[in-house]
């Protein structure tokens, strides 16, 4: 690749998503979304007519199913030709109307699942195990799972109307801190340079420990100066969470967040449980960390710096394709085939250009390939576990797609992260085998013990600060910016332990976390990278039948809940054995490390 960033236009078709397997030029795709309202129409048609028979509900079922299909082909190509060029104004147009005829078709058939609900349960239970039901049976056992805490249809209304309003806390929060928020600068080799949000993450990772601090104390302390908005407007969204989830009759809002995906609380709340008796393990690494780094006391910000250099090394984009057949193996012939013939051919849009978002991603709808962002660079090794990572997604939604009807092919976010996380680990085991030098192994180990503790540590003791959050509420104690203070930094102490010192702002990361906006997701991080490390553990020291259940997984798309889907896999996510699996790979991880450095 050239040093200069490219346009667009000067993109070789090569290096780009080829996007005609959804729709052959924008004019197909015009004719598409004008579709999208003759569709809605359709689907409208059946309204107060659902329970009138078997013939009726199959009818507008299959017209839900026509409108949605035409909607998610619409909006993904659409979506990526954004992504590709967000300063095209004429993609940004297609995204804006697709936007726009997604959210009119949303309103006008928002009738659908309260209209399902009130046919009799008699009634619809006979009707969805006739033959002619089998690719509707599960999206509609879903459904009805929801039916005990669906209320009537004006109180629906009543909180569909609030649910704009409902989004205020986390706007605010995105606008003060993305927008309003100035960090000032610091100084680097004699000159001011601006801190950002973006930017104050390559700080902490300077080897330099005094633009570190400088860096951390400046990004604080603006948070600082807004804490108490800060902390109402968190307080604000946990509100909300306990509003929700009393409104429609659940005992508490983590139960309100996995109702929907039959995830017991017990799976939450053994994540913590598991996490907690490991801790030593992860002291253990900090205590390291401190004796590399070579500082009397551990900070807060020296966390984050790498402590091993980054390793000279050249990986062209076809290399690393080939180091993902070779490190995927394991999965069979089949796969990485197809795998690799997808990472060479029309998925993946490879490399930067000029308005291209950053970062990677995978795009897997029903229609067309899965497709993959990449901002690929031929000297970060790092973009090559983010290649096979963004693989293992889209290898996910290719064996979803083809295995099960549209009306249930997606997966959960519950299982999302497996699939990649897998891969990440399969092709992290065959680097460190085939490394040359120390160095390399030490950058390795160093890297991947980093990446675990950031995925399953932090994610957990984010998720037990969100617990504690709403809990105190829910048992009646308002939250204040010193509660939530307290709270975030008895955590930092649990979790980091005696080695670090914290700096009286240190807390204050606790109420700049955007995911808390979220309630209750961030646990899933942590249980994903758990059933990744394990199932890569099982499929590479097992034969045929373990991998046949991985490839159960893989295939099963929705048409499980998760917790089931996973155990076709060969780990049960309701225990605590994954997780305890996960943090054995990083105790290892961090012996070796200790060798190696």
């Amino acid at each position: 690749m050239a040093n200069t960033i490219p346009e667009r236009k000067d993109v070789p078709a090569s290096d780009k998503w080829d996007l005609s397997t959804l729709y052959k030029s924008d004019e197909d795709w015009e004719k598409a979304l004008a579709s999208i309202k003759q569709l809605t129409e359709n689907v409208v048609a059946f309204k107060g007519k659902l329970a009138h028979s078997s013939d009726s509900l199959l009818g507008a079922l299959k017209a839900n199913e026509a409108l949605e299909k035409v909607i998610e082909t619409v909006y993904n190509y659409a979506s990526l030709q954004h992504t590709a060029d967000e300063g095209d104004s004429a993609a940004q147009d297609r995204d804006g109307r697709a936007m726009m005829a997604y959210a009119a078709s949303e309103s006008a058939t928002s009738f659908f699942s309260p209209e399902l609900m009130a046919i009799p349960d008699e009634k619809i239970n006979s009707w969805m195990n006739l033959p002619e039901f089998a690719d509707y049976k599960i999206f509609l056992q879903k459904e009805l799972h929801h039916k005990p805490y669906i209320l009537s249809e004006k109180e629906e209304r009543i909180l569909s109307l609030q649910a704009e309003s409902s989004e205020t806390a986390q706007n605010v929060f995105s606008l003060l801190t993305n927008v309003d928020l100035q960090f000032g600068s610091v100084h680097v080799n004699g000159e001011e340079k601006p801190l950002t949000q973006s930017t104050f993450t390559l700080y902490l990772h300077n080897p330099d420990r005094k633009i570190r601090e400088e860096a951390y104390k400046n990004f604080y302390d603006s948070f600082v100066k807004h804490e108490n908005t800060l902390a109402t407007l968190y307080a604000g969204s946990v509100n909300q969470d306990i509003f929700i989830s009393r409104a429609r009759g659940y005992k508490s809002s983590l139960e309100a967040a996995l109702y929907g995906n039959k995830v017991p609380e017990s799976v939450y709340r053994n994540l913590i449980d598991t996490v907690h008796k490991n801790l030593p393990t992860l002291h253990k690494y900090y205590s390291l960390r401190k004796k590399v780094l070579g500082v009397e006391e551990l900070r807060h910000y020296d966390v984050y710096v790498p402590l091993v250099k980054n390793v000279e090394c050249k990986t062209s984009y076809d290399e690393a394709v080939e180091i993902c057949r070779k490190a995927l193996s394991p999965l069979g012939k089949s796969y990485t085939d197809i795998l690799c013939q997808g990472l060479k051919g029309g998925w993946v849009d490879r490399y930067e250009n000029k308005g291209k978002r950053s970062g990677a991603f995978s795009s897997g709808a029903y229609t067309g390939y899965p497709y993959i962002l990449l901002n690929y660079k031929s000297d970060s090794i790092r973009d090559l576990f983010t290649m096979a990572h963004e693989g293992g997604h889209s290898m996910h939604s290719y064996y979803s797609k083809t295995n099960n009807p549209f009306m249930c092919y997606n997966y959960t976010i519950f299982e999302a992260e497996v699939a990649s996380t897998f891969n990440e680990e399969l092709v992290f085991e065959y680097l460190l085998k085939e490394a040359k030098n120390p160095e390399m192994k030490a950058y390795l180990l160093s890297m991947r013990a980093d990446d675990i503790l950031a995925t399953l540590h932090r994610q957990t003791m984010f998720a037990e600060f969100e617990l504690k959050a709403h809990e105190l509420v829910e048992a009646g104690t308002p939250l204040s910016a010193q509660v939530l203070r307290k709270i975030y930094r008895e955590l930092l102490q649990l979790y980091f332990g005696s080695e670090m010192k914290f700096e009286a702002e240190s807390d204050m990361e606790g109420l700049r976390i955007p995911h808390f906006y979220n309630a209750f997701y961030v646990y899933k991080y942590a249980t994903g990278i758990s059933a990744a490390l394990a199932l890569a553990k099982r499929v590479t020291q097992g034969g045929d039948a373990e991998r046949e259940d991985y490839f159960k997984f893989l295939k099963s798309g929705g048409s499980r809940y998760p917790i089931e889907s996973l155990k076709l896999a060969g780990v049960d996510m309701s225990s605590s054995e994954p997780i305890q699996s996960a943090l054995d790979v990083f105790a290892n991880l961090v012996n070796e490390l200790e060798k190696a450095l």
